[in-house]
């Protein structure tokens, strides 16, 4: 197995083992969709959202379908924890390469002392 064909095998099975129902509804009241909204964002059956955040009961495929499209929207799911919003160029307007950026950047690296 190519080494880009098992990483995309790695992502899916952390995914599968990270997203749970409870982040579903989670991740639905931070972006203010329905069941509904979701299903149709992500091209699956509204009964399929409803049985996966009632009893987990779907297919792989549909499990990750539905974390990959909330995660389009910027958010990352972590077991224990409740959704969060990532590093998404749909929350930060400023470009990497503004200096300004770069200055953040190495403050994080470099922090300054007095």
């Amino acid at each position: 197995m190519s080494s880009l064909a098992m990483s995309s095998f790695v992502e899916q099975q952390i995914v599968l083992h990270q997203f749970t129902t409870q982040h579903s509804v989670q991740a639905r009241a931070m972006l203010g969709w329905s069941r509904e909204e979701l299903a149709r964002q992500a091209g699956v059956a509204v009964e399929s959202v409803q049985r996966f955040e009632g009893q987990g009961d779907v297919d792989d495929q549909t499990r990750l379908i539905l974390a990959f499209r909330l995660e389009a929207e910027g958010l990352v799911f972590f077991p224990g924890f409740a959704p969060g919003w990532g590093m998404s160029a749909r929350r930060f307007n400023a470009s990497p390469v503004e200096p300004a950026a770069r200055g953040v950047i190495s403050q994080l690296r470099y922090p300054r002392t007095a």
